[in-house]
């Protein structure tokens, strides 16, 4: 098993992909797999949420690139921004981690939500997408100011 206790700053070839869901990204103590069978321990700083496209670096010197994996999701569009806008109020008034496109918004996948979504006016389409949520006001880096590892 590789064990990985740190992520990398500064951008590099990766030897390999971890592909994981968000809910096992935001895990700071994880036993995984990479794609090709072999175990992974991952003893990262309390608090830490891995990113798509972060870099780690294992034990043995190999570094490993997060992947967000696909999963159930609800993906929500709208041509009227306003209707939108309303939908996340209300998502976010829930505390629900919402992914923030253009013309569109993104959450983990639950009926109730979607019931709550088609009675404000909007359609919520179930589909397999990776899920990349905002970090918050103080939680770092999010999908619409990415990051780089320069």
């Amino acid at each position: 098993m590789i064990t990985i206790t740190q992520r990398l700053l500064e951008s590099r070839p990766a030897d390999a992909d971890l592909v994981l869901p968000f809910q096992l990204r935001t895990k700071s103590r994880l036993r995984t797999a990479l794609p090709s069978g072999e175990e992974v321990g991952l003893i990262l700083e309390r608090g830490t949420i891995l990113r798509d496209g972060d870099l780690l670096l294992a034990d043995d010197g190999r570094v490993v690139r997060v992947v967000a994996a696909s999963e159930t999701v609800s993906t929500v569009r709208a041509e009227d921004p306003l209707m939108l806008l309303r939908v996340a109020y209300h998502l976010g008034n829930r505390h629900v981690a919402l992914q923030i496109g253009t013309g569109w918004l993104r959450y983990q996948h639950d009926h109730v939500l979607d019931d709550m979504v088609r009675g404000l006016g909007l359609k919520a389409r179930v589909e397999q997408a990776p899920f990349e949520p905002e970090a918050g006001a103080y939680g770092g880096h999010s999908a619409l100011a990415p990051h780089t590892h320069a």
